[in-house]
């Protein structure tokens, strides 16, 4: 019980866009810009024995309205491949994880009066980390130790403390966001051949997340899964967005309005973002992915989507501790003809469970566009009118390999802020996949 208080307390600090849930349907406008290549404006910045650093400058019309992400390629062991992100970006990941720390227990003084009053006394006494410490060793026995292998040889090529960056990691674990996701495939597409996939991250805007935006690029030994690009924050290896090599693409969102069919919640298991980035490194089937969440000690409340390009589906999940749901595009829930209407070949939500205005505004665009829906238009009609993606968002070609990344503006970056409202850039995978290491 001890460890749900904590959860819903640190969800206080980063849910936002759930407010709007239940208010009155709003359309936004389209997102008119080029989408842009990213090999094209990528700048090579150094390199380390198993690890290379680029850099991408998003135009956005040029001036000061420019903005900036990172692209890490990582090769070797789990802490061979943590040791190179922690020597590439050894200054700005030392920066994101002691500012966020700091950002986190001064949100959590603000809060604290709303907080049960064991938990007051507990962090008056102990701060913040001791929450956060109960929810490491609740969730040890259920995460793959690699992750702290790798987390381990950040730490020890970038000085950033240890401890630190594993409590950082405990509480993305217990807050879950406000995000969208849909799947698409079959006569919903302008080809009908290929299937489509979004991950729009709305989450927290007001601290520094959105000044360290990145793309980690695995490359792990034979024998220890396959490649995968995992989309980000600098220093962060949870899996929040990505895509692997096996055509597999993941997607997630934070239920802050369920239903009675989501059961119980519980926070001893594997936390989300651990379990998302096992999907992207070692699974190669859609089956393989739902198979692995039926077999997890799960957690939280979520909608989980995994696509699959070698099969060209896309499948949604229900998933709590007690319930692990999959839905296509036959049992789509919540069952709701005015604001989440089934529609043929597509598994979609809008920011949450139980949230008619944005599934009705996600749920219009789509039937609009029915049978012309490429990737290049849903980032011009769907997330920028729903007005959903603020910190970052993906579009995933599955089938082809392609994928399409927005990030938000910097704090000192003009322009739109939303990720949703700037400019994307596009990959192919293939390539970012088949980078060779550099010679040491």
């Amino acid at each position: 019980m001890h460890l749900l208080s904590i959860c819903f307390a640190t969800i206080a600090l980063f849910y936002g866009a759930q407010g709007a849930c239940h208010s009155p349907p709003s359309f936004g406008p389209p997102n008119m810009y080029e989408i842009v290549n990213g090999t094209e404006i990528m700048e090579l910045l150094s390199t380390t024995q198993n690890g290379k650093l680029y850099n991408v400058t998003v135009p956005h019309n040029g001036g000061n309205t420019q903005s900036w992400y990172t692209v890490v390629h990582v090769w070797g062991t789990p802490y061979q491949m943590g040791y190179a992100q922690g020597a590439l970006l050894k200054d700005s990941a030392s920066e994101f994880i002691s500012t966020v720390w700091g950002y986190l227990e001064g949100q959590v003084d603000q809060f604290l009066g709303d907080l049960p009053v064991w938990l007051q006394n507990m962090i008056a006494t102990f701060g913040l980390d001791a929450a956060l410490d109960l929810t490491y060793y609740a969730t040890l026995d259920y995460t793959p130790a690699h992750f702290y292998q790798e987390m381990q040889g950040i730490s020890d090529a970038s000085g950033i403390d240890y401890n630190t960056l594993v409590r950082v990691h405990m509480i993305a674990g217990l807050t879950q966001g406000a995000c969208s996701a849909f799947g698409a495939w079959g006569q919903a597409l302008a080809n009908p051949n290929k299937a489509l996939q979004l991950r729009a991250l709305d989450w927290n805007m007001d601290g520094p997340f959105r000044n360290f935006p990145s793309m980690t690029v695995y490359h792990p030994n034979t024998g220890d899964g396959h490649a995968f690009v995992n989309i980000g924050l600098q220093g962060f290896i949870g899996g929040l967005t990505g895509m692997s090599s096996a055509q597999l693409g993941i997607s997630e969102i934070g239920v802050g309005y369920p239903d009675s069919t989501f059961g119980s919640e519980s926070r001893i298991g594997i936390p989300f973002i651990f379990l998302l980035r096992e999907i992207l490194q070692y699974d190669q089937t859609l089956d393989d992915a739902i198979n692995r969440m039926a077999n997890a000690r799960r957690t939280c409340d979520l909608i989980l989507g995994v696509g699959d390009g070698k099969m060209n589906l896309f499948r949604g999940m229900e998933y709590s501790y007690s319930v692990l749901d999959v839905m296509d595009d036959t049992n789509l829930r919540p069952a709701n003809d005015t604001w989440h209407p089934k529609i043929p070949d597509v598994v979609y939500w809008g920011m949450d469970w139980d949230c008619p205005s944005y599934n009705y505004v996600l749920s219009q665009q789509i039937k609009k566009y029915y049978g012309q829906i490429t990737p290049e238009l849903a980032i011009r009609y769907f997330t920028a009118v729903e007005m959903s993606g603020d910190n970052h968002l993906a579009y995933y070609d599955l089938t082809d390999s392609q994928f399409y990344v927005s990030f938000a503006a910097q704090e000192y970056v003009s322009g739109p802020t939303p990720a949703y409202a700037r400019q994307f850039t596009r990959w192919d995978a293939n390539a970012l996949f088949n980078e060779q290491p550099p010679s040491y």
